[in-house]
């Protein structure tokens, strides 16, 4: 008899257990479901999510939780896990909504760039002016940008053997998901490595040593800013080049303008033509000058790597944009009789920061 009762009170806490294993498995199953399914608000909201760079998932999904993109961390962790996706989600800021299910968040996260900010740089900028477009983009204080400019470690990473990056931040319009802290040196490297993907397009047989590299930029830096219309850039180019192998002098207004810096107040005198202490003076200094002026496009660059062949020696701005090319000093001089001193001051305009080649 008490063998038959232990026997039915062992089945009776058997069935009890597994009742209540059971019952724990539903519940467990009817909360995973929800999880799923429910989304923390109904209608949702939408907020700005940031994921640092390097975050671990456990701390992305407690800071979800905590922001009411989702409603438990454990669970995100585990549906990222079974997905194979614990390891796909991306730095940036993303906009999320609290209306959403994890599934829909999780795949925000692993498959789109996030917020992506605007910054358009066009060519022919300075540093100082890159700096400027920067930080009213919101990517970083022009003093960071400076900083990040004339780094020498960041210049080195990218073997430029200069104390600036000047010529080498290349013009784009960038859409980029930035990290919260050092923006500025972000946006430099972002450009840098901009310039050697262009520069592959420029040289696809493999970059030249880096006196040719930046002999290439410097003489791009100034047809950039002498250039008024595209189908020009290759002429212009061609008068430097014949320039600088007979030996002339450049004699263009733009390097001397760069020499003077951000101060330029925008009304070149004689004394800046005669001042032989601007190292950029292409008046008073026989070559190329030290480096480059701006940062030049592609097509500036290919232009300095095949200019056009001729036998031009001079130009001059005619006030529609283009210019006169001239053999002669004598030809040239009446060009600029022609253009510069008759000009209708009302109507002419040069190319964006030039007179001309003397």
């Amino acid at each position: 008899m008490d063998r038959k009762r232990t026997l039915i009170i062992g089945l009776v806490f058997l069935a009890l257990c597994m009742g209540a294993v059971g019952a724990r498995y539903a519940y467990t199953a009817w909360r995973d479901h929800r999880f799923m399914t429910v989304p923390p608000q109904t209608p949702g909201s939408e907020l700005e999510f940031l994921v640092e760079k390097g975050q671990p998932l456990s701390v992305i999904a407690r800071h979800l939780k905590k922001a009411g993109v989702i409603t438990d961390a454990r669970r995100f962790q585990r549906l990222a896990a079974r997905t194979r996706q614990a390891a796909s989600v991306r730095a940036g800021r993303f906009l999320l909504n609290t209306g959403w299910t994890p599934d829909k968040v999780l795949s925000v996260l692993t498959t789109t760039p996030g917020i992506l900010d605007r910054v358009s740089i066009r060519e022919g900028l300075p540093w100082w002016q890159v700096a400027q477009k920067v930080s009213n983009a919101g990517m970083g204080t022009e003093e960071d940008f400076d900083r990040a400019v004339h780094d020498t470690n960041l210049l080195r990473k990218y073997g430029i053997q200069a104390d600036s990056a000047e010529g080498y931040l290349f013009p784009e319009t960038y859409l980029l998901s930035p990290p919260a802290h050092g923006k500025a040196r972000y946006m430099a490297e972002t450009m840098l490595k901009q310039f050697f993907v262009n520069a592959k397009k420029a040289w696809p047989g493999g970059l030249p040593s880096w006196e040719k590299l930046n002999e290439t930029v410097t003489l791009a830096s100034i047809v950039e800013k002498e250039t008024g219309v595209a189908k020009e850039r290759r002429r212009i180019a061609g008068v430097f080049v014949n320039r600088l192998k007979r030996g002339m002098l450049l004699q263009t207004d733009p390097t001397i303008i760069y020499g003077l810096g951000p101060d330029f107040d925008g009304n070149l005198r004689r004394k800046h033509l005669k001042d032989a202490s601007n190292p950029y003076n292409t008046y008073t200094k026989a070559g190329l000058p030290p480096g480059p002026i701006c940062s030049p496009g592609l097509d500036s660059i290919l232009a300095a790597l095949h200019p056009e062949k001729h036998n031009y020696l001079y130009f001059v701005a005619k006030g529609d944009g283009t210019h006169y090319f001239s053999k002669s000093l004598k030809e040239h001089n009446e060009a600029v009789v022609r253009y510069q001193l008759k000009r209708n001051r009302k109507t002419y305009r040069s190319a964006p920061q030039t007179t001309s080649t003397q």
